[in-house]
């Protein structure tokens, strides 16, 4: 058994200490994962806990099927959206604010647009940020799985119960909505090196 089987194993016998270490190995992921969704420190906090804490209650029935990862990253989507509509009802807004979270490390997310020093460009990964806000909800979710929490179209079709397929379309379409986005808001400059390269990748995903 790999060394996450065996915590998993643990942990269903109720060993705090084998669930602490698997939520230390996730802890991060889950919490950018929520950030990136919410655009809010607080929010994505308080869902990364409501995450671990409906993991520990339903650990029993967690079969195996998938990866934990994916597992975890699909309640975490699904909190997400809970939030989203909950924050639409409320008529507060869901887009992520650039001031709200200036520290935010969204090296990851620059995936989305393929610009090759993004990582290190803080006004790139703020244009980003941006752009990620303005999509529809079902594009930032296959986005976030994707790109975020580099997920496998396999996983996140299972995820969000979709065909393979449609995640992919669905995730083309997001990237390219993104690189517009940027490119109309005129203040990055996307090489065209980068879009060819960005073209290679998609053929070989």
């Amino acid at each position: 058994m790999t060394g996450e089987k065996v915590l998993l194993a643990r942990a269903k016998k109720g060993e705090i200490a084998a669930f602490e270490s698997l939520m230390t190995a996730y802890e991060n992921r889950i919490y950018s994962l929520a950030l990136r969704s919410t655009g809010s420190e607080q929010d994505a906090a308080d869902i990364t806990q409501e995450v671990f804490l409906r993991a520990w209650k339903n650990l029993d029935s967690f079969r195996g099927d998938s990866s934990l990862s994916t597992w975890l990253y699909r309640v975490t989507s699904n909190l997400c959206v809970d939030f989203a509509r909950k924050k639409a009802a409320e008529g507060m807004p869901t887009s992520i604010d650039d001031e709200e979270s200036p520290a935010a490390d969204l090296a990851d997310a620059s995936r989305m647009a393929q610009p090759e020093a993004a990582a290190e460009n803080s006004e790139l990964r703020e244009e980003l940020q941006f752009a990620l806000a303005q999509l529809s909800e079902e594009h930032r979710r296959v986005v976030l799985l994707r790109d975020v929490a580099g997920m496998t179209y396999t996983d996140i079709a299972r995820t969000l119960g979709l065909e393979e397929g449609t995640v992919k379309s669905r995730l083309a379409r997001a990237r390219a909505s993104l690189r517009k986005i940027l490119l109309e808001r005129g203040n990055i400059s996307l090489s065209a090196s980068s879009k060819q390269a960005e073209g290679r990748r998609a053929d070989h995903e």
